[in-house]
């Protein structure tokens, strides 16, 4: 596969020389990015699609909803007006062109200014909340405005939805202070009704000032990524510092200063969180809490950051380990302070594995307990932090304490690495085909572990739930075809069963193009994943052994809801072994008997079984009253069938849940990591599935 791109790529290179700059620069270097961009996903997405009048269709329905998904700014004239692009768009991007683009943005940014007048107009006069009327919420349900006196009607109708939803809420929380004796002063419903105003006035202020640093460029990226997104959903462009972020939250580190930032309403960057170990927790000055005001390279001006994007701001204040940038911060008590900080090698501790023991008093046998986040993989370094690594080693800290059974928790676990899978799968299995995948053309191939050692052979169960994507559906289809192991959780996992690579488009653009790039990446999907029973993962995703109730069992969740997903397939399966050390089949059945009885019977599941209806019912829900009356008796009932929802989870008797010494040590004298570690063990008692999960291994010997 990576020949085969590599040929188109010398085929993008002579299509894309460049003879003159007759162009500015900026149009030229847009018009080279979109050519780019489709001829690398003609050439290289594994479902390649014509470009036609169906593909621009797609482009327009999907980038219109994009721009303004609830249906706040275009009017029907506009998107009528639009449609003369509709079958324009398949020419235009293979000749670099933006006319449907900028004619698009054009009308937005008129909505949008309609949108700032109509807000502060509206807001400017009291609501009248005893009249009776409705409000469409859901933006699926709504047709745009016919035009621009109808828009004007759909913000007020927002307008005063919010302003209802804070009102209602200081009028219970007045009322309640008045029942405890702690109101200082009394407001009558008119100020109340004027404050709930104001609120929401203040946070439209909030949400166009920050719309407002938005630039044609940031726009543009967005239009390309919706065109990348129509050939399936994570298929898509990456600006050049949105590859950086995704390079850092795949490798769990990046180099900087160690701390978490947010931009704050009135254009301030405050210090949210400094984490454990990073440069900023060692120097031990800046705090969360202090607000960034300049940031100043070695040797360099500082640089004013009031008002910056964020964006901008962080790749200021990131840079290369050993590297020095210092920071005018304005303190808590108001006192205003330089700090120089030298960066370093930031670990994101909260992204890795990490394992603890269970017990309980009606199982006899220890039994270890392994969370992973996401399968992390430093790709840029051979001595980098990797998730098979690092499970390869809880699992002998485990076998150290005379753990017999293992718990491999995949909930919520996004995947990563393909190579850590394989490699993973491994520690479990002796050698054997893991996974199979399959390129556009030619036959798949088998990705295989090697290695006929096993590092822990006892009874094994993989947690997985409705957002474990990807690689832990990976791992979890070969655990469940080699019976290696019982995967236990909701009804199904998420469904993505594709590969995908980035592609850097930097490196097709010849020399004389100075000031050309940097152009970003495109993420395409160039492989499917199939198990070794011969299934795709694609859109059905797995279905646990042994399924357990939960909240969202019966909202649309998964690969299947997205736009534009790659159809469900299946090839050839290959030959394997099933594990028979001891087999696990013949322990199923009762495990799943067993465990349903358990969940009947357990109050808590129950619980969340009616939670999940609930849920289900508040998601249909599209028309919200607008009277004071009548919401107030909605949210009643609301707030009664939620009542019996509050602390669902609480600590199971009878659930032990040690550390290990070695884990204990590591972290010893650091107060942030030992708090951190004393919560995600009250989370682990309080946690029904990883409880019932116990018990099901008490069943497979």
């Amino acid at each position: 596969m990576k020949k085969r791109i590599l040929l188109s790529s010398s085929l993008l290179i002579s299509l894309l020389v460049v003879s003159s700059y007759s162009l500015n620069l900026v149009d030229f270097k847009d018009e080279v990015l979109i050519k780019l961009m489709m001829r690398g996903l003609n050439s290289g997405h594994y479902q390649a699609q014509d470009v036609d009048d169906a593909f621009s269709e797609e482009v327009f329905d999907l980038y219109l909803k994009r721009m303004d998904y609830n249906k706040r700014y275009f009017t029907q004239e506009d998107i009528e007006a639009l449609k003369t692009y509709h079958h324009d768009i398949d020419n235009e991007v293979q000749v670099g062109n933006y006319e449907f683009f900028d004619a698009s943005l054009e009308r937005l940014r008129k909505g949008m200014t309609l949108a700032k007048g109509y807000y502060k107009e509206i807001l400017d006069a009291p609501f009248d909340f005893d009249k009776k009327e409705e409000i469409v919420i859901d933006p699926d349900k709504l047709d745009y405005a016919a035009d621009d006196m109808d828009l004007r009607e759909r913000w007020r109708k927002i307008l005063k939805y919010q302003t209802l939803v804070r009102l209602h809420n200081m009028m219970e929380d007045q009322e309640e202070a008045k029942e405890k004796g702690t109101m200082e002063k009394e407001l009558t419903y008119a100020e109340m009704e004027a404050k709930a105003r104001e609120k929401v006035r203040k946070n439209y202020d909030d949400t166009f000032k920050r719309i407002d640093k938005l630039t044609t460029k940031d726009w543009r990226n967005r239009y390309v990524d919706a065109i990348a997104n129509t050939f399936d959903p994570h298929t898509g462009y990456f600006p050049p510092k949105d590859k950086e972020n995704f390079d850092i939250q795949m490798s769990g580190r990046l180099e900087g200063i160690g701390a978490t930032l947010v931009e704050q309403a009135d254009g301030y960057i405050k210090v949210d969180r400094i984490v454990p170990g990073s440069a900023s927790y060692r120097q031990g000055e800046l705090k969360a809490g202090d607000l960034i005001l300049k940031v100043a390279q070695a040797g360099a001006e500082p640089v004013d950051v009031v008002d910056m994007r964020l964006d901008e701001a962080v790749k200021m204040i990131r840079g290369k380990k050993g590297t020095e940038v210092r920071l005018t911060v304005k303190k808590l008590d108001g006192t205003t302070k330089v700090i120089p900080i030298v960066r370093d090698i930031v670990e994101l501790e909260e992204t890795y594995a990490k394992s603890t023991i269970l017990d309980t008093d009606e199982t006899d046998q220890k039994v270890g307990y392994i969370k992973l986040p996401k399968f992390y993989s430093n790709f840029n370094s051979s001595d980098g932090r990797t998730s098979f690594k690092d499970v390869a080693r809880e699992i002998e800290k485990l076998k150290a304490e005379g753990v017999e059974k293992i718990i491999l928790d995949l909930r919520n676990n996004g995947g990563g690495s393909l190579q850590d899978v394989v490699d993973m799968v491994g520690l479990f299995i002796p050698q054997g085909p893991v996974v199979q995948v399959k390129s556009r053309t030619g036959r798949p191939y088998v990705l295989t572990d090697r290695d006929p050692r096993v590092q822990f052979d006892g009874s094994l169960a993989v947690m997985v739930n409705q957002y474990s994507a990807s690689a832990s559906e990976i791992l979890a289809a070969a655990i469940q075809d080699y019976g290696r192991g019982v995967i236990v959780g909701s009804t199904s996992t998420f469904g993505k069963g594709t590969v995908q690579r980035f592609i850097n488009l930097d490196n097709f653009v010849v020399d004389n193009n100075d000031g050309i790039t940097p152009l970003g990446a495109v993420k395409l999907t160039t492989q499917k994943f199939y198990r070794i029973n011969g299934g795709a993962t694609q859109l059905k995703g797995v279905t646990p052994d042994i399924i357990l109730p939960d909240s969202y069992q019966f909202l649309d969740i998964g690969e299947r809801e997205q736009e534009y997903s790659m159809p469900w397939d299946e090839i050839r399966p290959v030959k394997y072994d099933a594990w028979m050390e001891p087999a696990l089949k013949p322990f199923l059945s009762k495990a799943r008997k067993n465990s349903q009885a358990r969940v009947k019977d357990n109050s808590t599941f129950q619980l969340l079984e009616e939670n999940a209806h609930r849920l289900k019912s508040q998601r249909d829900q599209a028309v919200y009253p607008l009277d004071y009356a009548g919401y107030d008796s909605f949210q009643k009932k609301t707030e009664e069938a939620a009542d019996r929802f509050r602390d669902v989870f609480k600590e199971i008797n009878g659930f032990d849940v040690a550390n290990l010494p070695q884990s204990l040590k590591e972290i010893e004298g650091d107060e942030v990591k030992e708090k951190a570690n004393e919560e995600w063990i009250e989370d682990i008692k309080q946690d029904p599935y990883i409880y019932e999960t116990l018990m099901i291994l008490n069943d497979i010997p």
